[in-house]
């Protein structure tokens, strides 16, 4: 039983066995600024009069509608405004829904980065691999870490997820624990971290306020599919290949990874590994020796073609974009080192992201044109790593909240989760649904809406951090739907006539040579434009733009039923 003894508006706890000094806190706030109806670009903060903790930094696939943008972080004008109160970074694990926008977000303000062993690793490579010039303060800790922190004391407990070093979060206050899940599952076959029920258990018994609960599986009942299938699996269908088995895991994936060279080991194979050129993962997960892998397993890629087709195992690894895009060259046959041909057997053991699901189609049609067998969906060689009904169900159950605020996940994803709660017996008035930058408020272990903070996008293209909104979006899709016209002239405004055009450019909008007669119309029109602004005397170039626009505008829409962009450009001589 915990022991608290109140002293001077303070009480004393023992946590982690250690007697710590927590301050009477009379309000909290939570919110999230991303990871909230949305997959990806995860951030939570936890707010307590002065001092703010940020949990998880994440970033997010482009939606459909944000052509050329390459990823999306979220907007942290709130925290910028309240600097002076951060107290620290917290990661729950190195996934890029989770700590990808890290050297971004840290440009904005500095604070302490805490995570585990194996996330810093990946995030100083992150950091370094974007070429952040700032310096940041990285602190390892583990799951026996005890932080006391300006208001707070913060623990950690060790959870079960697709990456190693995953922990939860529990930030110990004098209205209760409050305590971010991070992604996690139950999977008892002790291949990997198993997560840490008794100490779960134990913040439990000792009461808990709110947990911010993953909610990414909570439409899929029963449990997640166990790793010690999954290994089996790999293992069956890499043994009794009669050719070349190429594998494609996502590079974070350390546990999978483990699970194919292990395949490679027992069927007597050699293992060549095909990764991006950026992609460091791999290495950093072989260097800290969370990947084993048998000094004379490992065979060049350039020597793939003097390897014979039954004892070789080619390990495909990346992000996920870059799986897709090394599996269609291969498939094309315009890959440097390796290509598909008859009876290649490709496992695809990665689950596709939100929104690529087309894209993934495609890959897997090419691989099957290019003659091979792929293995995806209709065998066990994949598992998601976050847990479905019953595991969320148990999740609560040992934490016991007063509150639940479903995270990381779409609506009806945190929709679902609710009803898990409801199962459970959290009151239906106790969880939030929650909106990006609505606040929770918590009084006395009350907890209600309490306003609103500011949550958007920071889009992220090339070197550009935030330069493209809303307007560039718009311009992008028209010329991606309708393509652009471009209508240039010269104007000597001393003499009052027109010295050159107008000259008319199209892209994108129709083939000039089969269009002749529209183009020349569209020039004739502008033409009498400019005509009667210089018998008119009204040479005032904002207006005549306007009318060559709208002008332009209305033709073509009749001839064509397209309207494209219309870029006038005049210049004076």
């Amino acid at each position: 039983m915990q022991s608290v003894h109140y002293r001077h508006n303070s009480c004393y706890r023992y946590i982690g066995g250690k007697k710590v000094n927590t301050p009477q806190i009379e309000k909290l706030k939570v919110f999230a600024l991303g990871g909230i109806g949305e997959i990806g670009k995860n951030m939570y903060v936890l707010e307590m009069e002065d001092s703010i903790y940020i949990m998880d930094t994440g970033v997010m696939i482009p939606e459909d509608g944000m052509l050329g943008i390459d990823m999306v972080i979220p907007d942290t004008t709130y925290l910028e405004d309240n600097k002076d109160k951060i107290q620290g970074v917290f990661l729950t694990h190195g996934h890029e829904e989770h700590m990808g926008g890290l050297a971004y977000i840290l440009r904005k303000f500095k604070a302490p980065v805490y995570g585990t062993k194996f996330t810093l690793a990946l995030a100083k490579e992150l950091v370094n691999g974007l070429g952040s010039k700032e310096q940041v303060e990285f602190k390892e800790v583990d799951d026996t870490t005890v932080l006391e922190l300006p208001q707070t004391t913060v623990t950690f407990f060790r959870t079960n997820h697709s990456i190693p070093d995953s922990v939860g979060i529990c930030f110990h206050t004098s209205q209760g624990a409050i305590v971010h899940t991070g992604d996690f599952k139950f999977d008892q076959s002790q291949l990997s971290q198993n997560a840490d029920l008794g100490k779960i258990a134990e913040i439990g018994n000792k009461g808990v306020l709110c947990v911010l609960s993953d909610s990414t599986n909570a439409e899929k009942p029963g449990y997640t599919v166990s790793e010690s299938v999954v290994k089996q699996e790999i293992a069956d269908v890499t043994y009794n290949a009669k050719g070349r088995v190429f594998a494609a895991c996502l590079s974070t994936n350390v546990g999978r990874i483990q699970q194919i060279v292990q395949a490679a080991v027992d069927s007597n194979r050699k293992l060549v590994v095909v990764s991006h050129p950026t992609d460091r993962n791999f290495t950093i997960a072989t260097e800290l020796e969370y990947l084993n892998i048998p000094d004379d397993l490992l065979v060049p890629v350039n020597e793939l073609g003097s390897l014979k087709d039954d004892n070789v195992v080619v390990l495909t690894i990346g992000t996920h974009s870059q799986l897709m895009s090394s599996l269609l060259k291969m498939a094309k046959g315009t890959h440097k080192h390796a290509q598909i041909k008859q009876q290649d057997i490709v496992m695809i053991a990665a689950s596709p992201s939100p929104g690529t699901e087309v894209t993934v189609a495609k890959v897997i049609d090419k691989l099957y044109r290019a003659g091979a067998v792929v293995i995806y969906g209709q065998k066990k060689i994949h598992s998601s790593g976050h847990g479905c009904q019953e595991e969320l169900k148990l999740m609560l159950n040992l934490l016991k909240p007063t509150y639940v605020i479903p995270i990381q996940g779409e609506f009806k994803m945190q929709r679902a989760l609710s009803k898990v709660a409801e199962s459970v017996g959290i009151n239906k008035d106790n969880i939030f649904l929650l909106n990006k930058g609505e606040v929770v408020e918590f009084n006395k272990g009350t907890g209600k809406y309490a306003g609103k903070v500011y949550a958007g996008n920071v889009l992220i293209d090339g070197l550009g951090v935030g330069d493209i909104g809303n307007i560039v979006l718009r311009d992008r899709r028209l010329l991606s739907q309708d393509g652009i016209m471009v209508v240039v002239v010269s104007i000597s405004k001393s003499q009052k006539r027109i010295i050159a055009g107008p000259e008319i450019l199209s892209r994108g909008f129709v083939y000039v040579r089969e269009s002749e007669e529209l183009l020349d119309r569209a020039n004739a029109i502008v033409t009498e434009i400019l005509d009667n602004a210089v018998k008119e005397q009204v040479l005032e170039w904002s207006s005549l733009k306007l009318k060559i626009r709208e002008s332009l505008n209305q033709h073509l829409y009749e001839k064509t039923r397209r309207r494209p962009m219309i870029l006038p450009i005049i210049m004076e001589v």
